[in-house]
């Protein structure tokens, strides 16, 4: 414990050190991230207020949102920070407190895209017991085991790598703490740290994707047995769904899911499912959900009837 007091801070490298990229990354992602909160809370809103919203799907689609704000949240406003002052110093608290919500809101969002991929397959396979086996008891239930999952792959990786002795340098080269990285300043033998942190975080992105992969196999597989009609929904439905999971989990699987070493394209990847991932989801659930489309525009159409 005393070892890893001499280290107070860290100071990040961030994205570069050119104080002219980091102007252009600041209004970069300044406003990706203003389209990130106004789009996912824009479908919240939409699925609370409108009345024909009320599937188990748009409660999940609703519940991704918001883990999206969160997620994206507990990073990008301080990249944004840090390209705006140059100033990228991060106390101990501060590194840790960060890990930890970025790991919590990133594991819970895996184990929800795996309920949506479940809540798809009941819906598109077993359609007369829908209803049944997606009550609305079941689907808080759902959505609270998603959150549990997440605190405890969070806790896990906190606790692997909180007590170890951090000595100096206090230097991280990369935006964020996340736990390749911090792993790189740990002044002692990391390899089977590494491979622990490997486990938990490589295995839930790894075993994550390959259900999913599965569930949407099954449900084309499906296809065969509905009308041309039907065929043209479920694709719709489908296709935006396999779209954010490919977008969240290929960039996941390639930074967790090996050997604890980082490479020069990993804050690029990073970048790429913290920042950007998070405000493309609106966009491509709006452009593929007709039913979700239509609702935005009648209350954007009543807010303005009301306000005349």
């Amino acid at each position: 414990m005393e070892t890893r007091n001499n280290v107070t801070y860290f100071i990040l490298l961030g994205l570069t050190q050119n104080p002219k990229e980091q102007k252009v990354l600041f209004v970069t992602f300044l406003f990706f991230y203003i389209l990130t909160v106004v789009g996912n809370l824009l479908i919240v809103v939409t699925i609370t207020v409108s009345k024909n919203l009320n599937s188990p799907m748009y409660f999940f689609l609703a519940s991704l949102s918001f883990m999206d704000v969160t997620y994206s949240s507990c990073i990008t406003p301080r990249l944004i920070s840090d390209l705006f002052f140059g100033e990228k110093i991060v106390s101990f608290k501060s590194c840790m407190t960060q890990l930890f919500t970025e790991h919590f809101f990133g594991g819970s969002e895996i184990v929800l895209l795996l309920v949506k991929a479940y809540d798809r397959y009941v819906a598109i396979c077993k359609p007369l017991h829908y209803l049944v086996i997606m009550r609305q008891r079941v689907c808080v239930l759902l959505l609270v085991v998603s959150w549990v999952g997440g605190f405890l792959h969070s806790a896990i990786q906190l606790s692997t790598v909180y007590g170890l002795p951090f000595c100096g340098p206090n230097v991280i080269d990369h935006f964020t703490c996340d736990m390749f990285p911090l792993l790189k300043v740990v002044c002692a033998d990391t390899h089977v740290t590494g491979i622990l942190v490997v486990v938990n975080g490589g295995l839930i992105c790894s075993l994550g994707f390959l259900p999913l992969l599965v569930s949407y196999g099954v449900i084309l597989h499906s296809l065969k047995n509905l009308s041309q009609e039907g065929r043209r929904k479920v694709l719709q439905t489908c296709g935006s769904h396999i779209t954010v999971v490919v977008c969240f989990f290929v960039p996941c699987i390639f930074i967790n899911a090996r050997l604890a070493k980082t490479f020069p394209i990993d804050k690029s990847v990073s970048v790429f499912y913290t920042v950007i991932s998070p405000m493309l989801n609106p966009i491509i659930y709006s452009l593929r959900n007709s039913e979700l489309t239509n609702a935005m525009k009648k209350i954007w159409r009543r807010n303005i009837f009301i306000s005349y």
